[in-house]
């Protein structure tokens, strides 16, 4: 206590230090005073009153606690009088032993009392039981069923809790009441019977429906009734508890897969469209089905049943055990299709789940997926190694029919804009678009693969169409009057390559959603590039047999003397490309362009094969105009073939070769084959050695005067120019003319 005193001074002086530290502070100490008196007065009302406050709290749990203790003696007073009590009694319950029997015996009895009237007319509530069953009478029938079950489960009860133990009473009243299970059964039956016609049932007479459903739910409540008490007792009657609800449900799903199961009434020996029937027939009973479910049947099962949900899920489950049953089956490839595209779109599509008079009960969107993913994907690759193996089997067919076509007398069919054609291109593309569609129904994926197969089928296709047109130009050669149509249907071939082009185009942009370009993409240009071009060529070989015999007439003494042999060949071209004109583009102009480099390669061939030698500056002064005048009709002729398009180039070098022949200085010789190789510069050493040597007036120092000085002022080449002579060859020399030139330089190129 005196430390606490001294602890308090000294927080005192330090207070009052810290108050009058300065002269002026002198003048506030009564103020410093009184606040410090006030804040004292305070503190001590508050301690005053926080004890207060807890004697308080004291004095009321001493009470609490003494009346406590009071209770507590009373309780065990009380306790001890009942313990002296009880002792007792123990004697004077022994001794109503006999009085709880009696007390048993009066229950059995006032039972059989009260059952008396049953258990005397137990036959004939069977006999009429049994009637309302016939008669239909299914609710009344089983109020007596249940008065009869009644009277005969509360004997047994009774029994039971007399002597459990005895077997012999318990058989008794069982077999007194035998006919009862029976009954029990034929009603039942009965049930179920209304349950499987439960479609027709609640269209016809709803009300039998809701009779079934109220005696199901009867037997119900006594079923847990009876579960109840044996929880209880441990005892219950026989045949308890039925479980009909149980078995209604059995027999409903029963009824749904017997309903979906009778669909099938064809098979495919007797109807190749029997699935496509199945499944139409399938959609139509589980529209209706569930409509009706929907409209009417709720309404004749309590709402906790949810009637609806439960049917939805029967015959949800139902179709996907069948649709499994027939995916497992061989199916063909159209089959395959019909299957997904059934069980895939039109499943859960507006025409059967979907549909509004269903809605919005069925959420399609909670629907499992008919047939499990490995099965679809199962399907889907059977489809494809199918639908492969068929496609090249209708493409071999196709190709086939296509050459029997080949060999007619007849012209080929044209388009509208006057082109020969063939429906080779129609029946593929035919082919591949009704497949296309067929997969574009199950789902995008399946479409692009489908797709992919046509495409790679349709690059083989194209490799075996190439060697049949070949084949066909080879057998045209061994007799050219046969087949009469050659050239036409030639025409058509190459007129197919450019429509399988457009085809193959259309196709990709409306099934395939990707522009990126494909490796089969680029072999198919190729190949249908590869084919046109051929047969181009193998027309122009045509021509150019046609006119063999008139391109030997040329460069030769009856040429130079007078032949028409260049208006006989301007005369064949244009009637070819008469027929040429119904080739379409661009391949018909790209012919054009090559038919006029044939024709002046096999002109300036004609000149390095040397027929002649101008003997004097008069044959050169005709030979020179000559060629000329024909240059003039070959540009003529391809001008009028390629629409107006400049055709000059290539016939100029006839005229650029027929002013060297023309020259009549041979001082100035040089600076004209200057001319001439500047502008061709793909012109060889031996060309200008076979001009000289036509031309017939240059020496042999001339010559080799002329070949050296080239040599060495080999002249600059435009950059871009069209190879003339690159591929005209100049036929070896004879032994005289070797011997005259033994000092020239070997071939080559001048550039």
């Amino acid at each position: 206590m005196e430390e606490t005193n001294r602890e308090a001074v000294a927080t005192a002086v330090q207070r009052v230090a810290g108050m009058l530290q300065r002269s002026d502070q002198l003048d506030k100490v009564e103020q410093y005073r009184r606040r410090e008196a006030r804040k004292k007065a305070s503190v001590e009302a508050r301690l005053k009153a926080a004890i207060q406050s807890q004697l308080d709290g004291v004095r009321t749990g001493l009470t609490q606690l003494h009346n406590a203790l009071c209770d507590v003696k009373d309780i065990q007073n009380s306790l001890a009088d009942v313990s002296k009590d009880w002792r007792q009694s123990i004697n004077t319950i022994e001794n109503l032993k006999d009085v709880k029997d009696a007390v048993v015996q009066h229950s059995q009895l006032a039972s059989a009392v009260e059952n008396l009237k049953n258990i005397f007319s137990v036959p004939e509530i069977v006999r009429e039981t049994h009637d309302l069953i016939e008669q239909g009478e299914l609710l009344q029938a089983h109020r007596k069923l249940m008065d009869l079950e009644c009277s005969r489960d509360d004997l047994m009860y009774e029994q039971y809790r007399m002597d459990s133990k005895n077997v012999h009473d318990m058989n008794l009243i069982r077999s007194y009441f035998g006919q009862v299970q029976g009954l029990s059964e034929e009603l039942s039956k009965q049930l179920w019977m209304v349950l499987q016609r439960a479609m027709v049932t609640v269209r016809r007479d709803p009300t039998m429906l809701v009779s079934v459903v109220r005696i199901i739910e009867r037997e119900e409540k006594i079923d847990r009734r009876m579960l109840d008490r044996k929880k209880q007792t441990g005892f219950i009657p026989s045949g308890r508890p039925k479980c009909w609800k149980n078995r209604m449900n059995e027999v409903l799903e029963g009824t749904v897969s017997g309903r979906i199961e009778s669909t099938q009434s064809e098979t495919r020996e007797s109807d190749k469209m029997w699935l496509v029937r199945l499944l139409e027939i399938t959609r139509r009973y589980v529209l209706d089905d569930l409509t009706v479910v929907k409209n009417l049947m709720v309404q004749c099962f309590p709402p906790h049943y949810n009637t609806f949900q439960v049917f939805l899920d029967l015959y949800h489950k139902s179709v996907s055990v069948r649709v499994q049953e027939l995916a497992a089956e061989n199916l063909e490839a159209n089959e395959i299709v019909s299957l997904l595209t059934w069980v895939l779109n039109t499943y859960k599509s507006g025409e059967m789940m979907g549909h509004p008079d269903l809605q919005p009960e069925c959420d399609v969107k909670q629907l499992e997926s008919l047939l499990p993913q490995p099965v679809v994907d199962d399907l889907l690759g059977k489809y494809l190694k199918t639908f492969t193996s068929n496609i090249t089997g209708w493409l071999r067919k196709a190709l086939e029919t296509d050459k029997k076509d080949w060999q007619k007398e007849t012209e080929p069919e044209a388009d509208q804009d006057g082109y020969y054609q063939t429906t080779l291109p129609a029946i593929v593309f035919q082919m591949f678009e009704q497949n296309l569609q067929v997969a574009a129904q199950i789902n995008e994926t399946f479409k692009e693969q489908v797709l992919k197969v046509c495409l790679k089928q349709m690059n083989s296709f194209l490799v075996r169409y190439r060697e049949e047109a070949i084949a066909y130009k080879e057998e045209h050669l061994k007799d050219r009057q046969l087949p009469q149509c050659y050239v036409q249907y030639m025409i058509a071939i190459i007129n197919n390559c450019q429509t399988f082009k457009e085809s193959i185009n259309s196709l990709k942009r409306k099934y395939s959603h990707s522009t990126e370009p494909t490796q089969n993409d680029a072999a198919i240009d190729k190949l249908l590039n590869e084919v046109a071009k051929e047969g181009c060529q193998f027309l122009l070989d045509e021509v150019f047999l046609d006119l063999e015999h008139h391109l030997n007439e040329l460069m030769t003494r009856k040429w130079l003397t007078g032949t028409h042999a260049v208006d006989t060949i301007c005369v064949t071209v244009e009637d070819y490309f008469n027929d040429f004109a119904k080739i379409k583009k661009p391949y018909n102009q790209e012919m054009t362009s090559e038919a006029h480099r044939r024709v002046v390669v096999e002109y300036l061939k004609a000149i390095m094969q040397k027929r002649i030698s101008f003997k004097n500056a008069d044959e050169r002064k005709d030979g020179a105009d000559r060629m000329m005048k024909e240059a003039e009709q070959f540009k003529f002729l391809f001008r009028k073939l390629s629409a107006g398009e400049d055709t000059d180039r290539l016939c100029d070098s006839i005229a650029a070769i027929a002013e060297v022949f023309k020259l009549t200085d041979p001082a100035l010789l040089y600076l004209e084959v200057s001319t001439l190789v500047s502008k061709y510069p793909d012109i060889r050493e031996e060309h200008i050695v076979a001009l000289l040597a036509v031309r017939g007036d240059a020496s042999r120092e001339m010559r080799q005067t002329i070949i050296e000085t080239l040599n060495q002022n080999k002249p600059s080449s435009s950059s871009v120019f069209q190879p003339v002579f690159r591929d005209i060859t100049v036929p070896s020399i004879s032994m005289t003319s070797m011997t005259a030139m033994t000092s020239m330089a070997v071939p080559k190129l001048l550039k």
